[in-house]
């Protein structure tokens, strides 16, 4: 029932509250819950096809407050998928997860784990729910910066210009961005978008779905979401998987060297399975296979190459696809495809998969993820005005990188990022987590992320006291993506709260 009336394929259900609720927030965590279709959910086309052929995922929208200073004021509501445990009588909760990003859909996330957790215990002892975290995806209202058309002439304008007036133009696309954003998605938020405020929004989950504790699976920016709830809420968790781990204590522009520096590792990798082939894009020879690369794309800059689709392929592009193909094993064929492509004058594989990274759809409509990456990551970390820090990191980024280096002259200024002219302060800053109480938790961390080096899944398991299972591969996290070694202590830990005597290891 709603307001007293029934509502055709949607039911109501309302299990909480459950454990602990904080003062002035009862109406949040006690909140009724209506499950019907997900069609009004999607929002790409693989999720419109995801839900058409999945009937049995439901999905709702949970209610919170905008600011959680104000419970009483403005509030948004988030949108959740389910897929019910298969064992009602073996349940033991709900496995809440989120992709990552900042900015991802774990609607889109949840339903693409569905078959993955269907046959094994995961899937039959736990509801698995996925939600779009506020201004994401299916939540409302959403952040929203740029239209379609903008993003496609942004990305067709891609600059690669480091003299003082290219550094001007940057500086100035810039401020019209961020002010576009605060103009379209409205201040109040953007002042509210950030974890600290999605990991509130996350316990008034658990408690509305009616766990008194949280069982969580986050991935790649989902283990800093997940860190940053067992901060603020250490009793109400029980168990805390957290795959390809964020560093909470690094800075945004250490964290930058550190991913440059992790994808030129993976790059390497792909050179060396490359080079194995005769039709390596690269040649036969890996000494000599960052040059063969910048020979491809650095042309790029100033002559794009036709897609097919009426677009250009620009630098931005092409460097975007082949880091997209970074993340995991399975793109290196269609990368080399790709760029054996480019040889011939033709972008059209590397401008597809550069589509995937941004969210494009092949009808020209863009997800809000690169959108909603820039407002939460602002809000994350302090603004940076420094100059001679932004200049230094800039320069560690492209030594700890090569294939990246585009040739252009090193710049004399920085024009920083949309960050440096936020409009809204942040609302945290990296720290050192402190969650005392806090029971065992599972880090896992592959040996050659590109996007989450290995070090920092160290650096949180350490933090965290929990446990770290390492996973030997090329690939970015790893529970769930084939990997019968790394599922089973997952799924154990998940189910029964075991772990091993020892920090686990695993291999490809």
């Amino acid at each position: 029932m709603s307001g007293g009336q029934a509502v055709a394929g949607v039911t109501f259900e309302k299990p909480g509250p459950a454990g602990p609720v904080p003062a002035g927030l009862e109406r949040f965590y006690g909140q009724q819950l209506g499950w019907g279709a997900c069609d009004d959910y999607a929002s790409s086309e693989t999720d419109r096809k995801t839900f058409a052929a999945s009937p049995e995922l439901r999905c709702a929208r949970l209610t919170v407050p905008l600011d959680y200073a104000k419970p009483d004021g403005k509030t948004i509501t988030l949108g959740l998928l389910r897929r019910k445990a298969s064992d009602a009588g073996q349940r033991i909760g709900t496995l809440f997860v989120n992709p990552g990003g900042p900015g991802a859909s774990g609607i889109d996330a949840a339903a693409s784990l569905a078959s993955a957790v269907g046959g094994n215990e995961l899937g039959r002892r736990f509801d698995l729910v996925g939600f779009d975290p506020r201004g994401i995806g299916a939540s409302e209202p959403s952040v929203h910066c740029l239209t379609d058309a903008e993003r496609d002439k942004q990305r067709a304008d891609d600059i690669e210009d480091t003299s003082p007036a290219g550094t001007a133009k940057q500086v100035a696309q810039l401020h019209d961005y961020t002010a576009k954003c605060a103009q379209r998605s409205g201040a109040d938020l953007l002042a509210n978008i950030g974890t600290r405020d999605v990991a509130k929004d996350l316990d008034v989950m658990r408690s509305a779905l009616g766990d008194k504790q949280l069982t969580y699976l986050g991935y790649s920016y989902g283990t800093f979401l997940g860190t940053t709830y067992a901060e603020a809420f250490p009793a109400n968790v029980r168990a805390l998987v957290l795959d390809g781990a964020v560093d909470p204590t690094q800075s945004p522009t250490d964290a930058e060297v550190a991913q440059s520096a992790g994808f030129q590792k993976a790059f390497d990798q792909f050179t060396a399975w490359c080079v194995q082939r005769q039709d390596c894009a690269l040649g036969r020879d890996a000494g000599k296979a960052v040059q063969a690369y910048h020979d491809l794309v650095i042309p790029l800059i100033k002559n794009p190459v036709d897609t097919g689709d009426g677009r250009k392929l620009a630098y931005g592009d092409a460097t975007i696809a082949t880091i997209q193909a970074l993340y995991t094993q399975q793109l290196w064929e269609t990368l080399n495809s790709g760029l054996v492509q480019l040889k011939r004058g033709l972008g059209l594989t590397l401008m597809t998969m550069a589509d995937l990274y941004d969210g494009r759809d092949t009808d020209g409509k863009y997800s809000n993820e690169q959108d909603a990456f820039t407002a939460i990551q602002c809000v994350d970390n302090p603004q940076s005005k420094d100059q001679a820090a932004q200049l230094d990191a800039e320069r560690r980024a492209t030594a700890a990188a090569p294939f990246l280096d585009n040739g252009e002259p090193l710049p004399t200024t920085s024009s920083g990022d949309a960050c440096s002219y936020w409009p809204v302060p942040n609302t945290s800053e990296p720290h050192l987590p402190k969650a005392a109480g806090l029971p065992p938790t599972l880090v896992i961390s592959t040996t050659n992320d590109p996007a989450t080096p290995y070090q920092a899944g160290v650096n949180l398991a350490k933090a965290l006291g929990g446990f770290l299972l390492t996973y030997q591969s090329t690939q970015h996290t790893a529970f769930l993506q084939g990997s019968d070694c790394v599922d089973q202590v997952g799924v154990d830990y998940l189910v029964s709260l075991k772990l091993p005597a020892a920090d686990p290891r695993c291999s490809s």
